[in-house]
């Protein structure tokens, strides 16, 4: 309900709709939730004595927070969310209720985001990880009067929340929940988190067998380790997960050095596998590319650690969309099945059909998958031939020909 606001804050909130949806879909997603209201009611005070530089937002979904806090009085608000598809859902809906001005989206979260804030406003993330990472920077760069709001749904809340907070905030409190969601309050930013080290990105040495050989064609000398470096929003942290690691033990059967000019890892997250492939593929141009600005920023530092970062290109975008046709020799795919709480397959879908669209005559997708989706008849649809290469009790690994 929209009837806690002014009738100008609620028109802005009816206008915006859960892009790409138009919010008609019984059972899709709504573009102003039960937290977004919560956060607004509870910030508005804020927002109606906010300056200039005062206000950001981070892990807006649709725009709801940004617009209605510009819409409550925030003069100009810095915002940043992870998914490249949320940050293109926000300024759709800012053009249809006319709240670009004052608007300024910021790719990275660091620094430049969040100096002298006084107010930020957050959704809560589902990994605690991730909210370790956003605290510690809030209480490192933002203003020393900053009051963080970080709302979220009951059933996705734990105590645990109060507890990161609590290692960089003096003072966290809950308020009364409402409609299902509650808002936790953090504020006295702890001094020793201005020169504390960051908790992330976090740095890992990786020696499991199968990782060390996929990058050695032909049997060549492994590498003592490979290391990693994640960000708190990145899948699997700064480790190797199951299905990544059962695609890597297929690499004997991955496509030969001469018939790859260029390769993809699609969905990359800490780029693991794009470093992979720049190994494997000596001289070979490597694109590794993932919805998430911390994957990406994560690819990226994965990539110097292990001498690559020339050859691993690493690039935002939504499920492959930002690739050129016909522009891979092969790519590797380790699809999400999550999309923050929701279990969703509509993502890897997608990415089969921008694989199918990138992929030279001839090329060759590896995807990994839980079992149970059965996604093989899909990529018979999307790329090509596809054939059943290797199962376990949970994936199973397929080779697609386009």
């Amino acid at each position: 309900m929209t009837d806690l606001f002014p009738p100008g804050v609620a028109a802005v909130l009816d206008a915006l709709v859960p892009w790409p949806d138009d919010g008609t879909r019984p059972e899709g997603p709504v573009a102003v939730d039960a937290t977004d209201r919560l956060l607004l009611d509870e910030a508005r005070g804020l927002l109606a004595e906010a300056e200039p530089g005062d206000v950001v937002v981070v892990g807006d979904r649709f725009g709801a927070l940004t617009l209605g806090a510009l819409a409550l009085g925030a003069p100009d608000v810095r915002v940043h969310t992870d998914a490249v598809d949320a940050e293109a859902a926000l300024l759709v809906n800012a053009d249809r209720t006319g709240g670009r001005g004052g608007l300024a989206v910021h790719a990275e979260l660091g620094a430049e985001l969040l100096d002298g804030a006084r107010l930020v406003l957050l959704q809560l993330p589902k990994s605690l990880a991730e909210l370790t990472e956003i605290a510690e920077l809030v209480a490192r760069h933002a203003a020393d009067d900053v009051t963080l709001l970080a709302g979220g749904r009951l059933k996705h809340m734990s105590r645990s929340m109060n507890d990161v907070l609590a290692d960089s905030f003096t003072c966290v409190r809950a308020t009364l929940a409402r409609s299902k969601s509650r808002a936790l309050v953090a504020t006295g930013p702890r001094p020793e988190r201005r020169d504390a080290p960051p908790s992330f990105p976090v740095t890992a040495r990786l020696t499991d067998p199968a990782l060390l050989a996929a990058g050695v064609p032909d049997g060549g000398t492994r590498p003592p380790h490979v290391t990693v470096v994640a960000h708190g929003a990145v899948f699997a942290g700064a480790g190797l997960d199951h299905g990544t690691r059962f695609l890597l033990s297929t690499a004997d059967r991955w496509p030969a050095a001469e018939a790859v000019r260029d390769a993809v890892d699609l969905g990359c997250g800490t780029g693991l596998l794009a470093v992979v492939l720049a190994h494997r593929y000596p001289g070979v141009r490597v694109v590794a590319t993932d919805r998430s600005a911390a994957a990406v920023a994560s690819a990226r530092a994965t990539a110097a650690a292990n001498g690559v970062a020339d050859r691993v290109h690493a690039r935002r975008g939504d499920a492959g969309a930002d690739l050129p046709d016909a522009s891979a020799d092969v790519v590797l795919l380790n699809p999400p099945f999550h999309d923050r709480a929701a279990v969703t397959t509509d993502a890897a879908h997608r990415m089969f059909a921008a694989a199918g669209r990138v992929l030279r005559p001839g090329g060759e997708l590896w995807c990994v998958f839980n079992t149970p989706l059965r996604y093989r008849p899909a990529l018979e649809r999307a790329v090509g031939p596809t054939e059943h290469v290797a199962q376990d009790p949970r994936f199973t690994v397929t080779r697609s020909r386009a």
